[in-house]
């Protein structure tokens, strides 16, 4: 069974998020503040995070900010209708995720779902990338560049996956919102954006010579460089 830790301070919102998920079988833990959060969080290491931005003691991009120093566990954000920036540094953060508040329960659960799919790989020959300095093994969600592992959100490796499993290729944003998230939701462009400005910022490194390649008007493209 997996287990969601929901991060709200709002009782009514908690539990009735936690209604919804423990009738689809998960497990379900509650924190009402940033502090408790992170407490929760170095006792045990939960399956998902449902994070509020708007939280007593610690807001929610500190305790977001704290939790990727050290786990790559997927966190979806929740956010205030029209928060459009406070969205965009969730992100950056290392959120995989977010949904606007007020939001359906049921479409919650699917965003949960449709996040937790995706970190459950299948086998298969061809489950391991290699380029010149950069490797990257999807069964281990393992990423090394130059030599080095590289700690990657399961959002920001599945979009490093799909761009580099179509090297050379050009895909529009719109494109990679389909493909990497996978299902109708208010998510716009800056999410690409976020995301691949934090590969970049990870994959620095002497050794790798790939790269993420904007093409003015158009996309991103996965530029292989011997």
């Amino acid at each position: 069974m997996e287990t969601i830790l929901v991060v709200e301070d709002e009782e009514p919102v908690r539990e009735l998020v936690s209604v919804y998920l423990r009738r689809e079988g998960f497990r379900v833990e509650t924190a009402e503040d940033g502090e408790k959060a992170l407490a929760m969080v170095r006792s045990f290491v939960p399956d998902l995070i449902l994070l509020d931005l708007m939280l007593p003691r610690l807001d929610g991009w500190t305790v977001c900010r704290e939790i990727r120093k050290t786990l790559t566990v997927p966190i979806i954000m929740l956010t205030a209708k029209g928060e459009e920036s406070d969205r965009i540094l969730g992100l950056e953060l290392g959120a995989d995720d977010y949904i606007t508040k007020p939001f359906s329960p049921r479409e919650m659960v699917a965003r949960v779902k449709a996040v937790l799919r995706r970190l459950k790989y299948a086998g298969g020959p061809n489950d391991v990338l290699h380029f010149p300095g950069l490797s990257i093994d999807r069964n281990a969600c393992r990423v090394e560049a130059g030599g080095k592992e590289i700690q990657l959100t399961p959002k920001e490796f599945d979009l490093l996956w799909f761009l580099a499993s179509h090297p050379q290729r050009v895909y529009s944003r719109e494109q990679i919102l389909e493909q990497v998230w996978g299902y109708e939701c208010p998510v716009d462009s800056r999410t690409v954006d976020a995301h691949i400005k934090k590969l970049r910022e990870k994959l620095k490194s002497p050794g790798s010579k790939n790269c993420i390649v904007t093409v003015w008007g158009k996309g991103y493209r996965f530029e292989v460089t011997e």
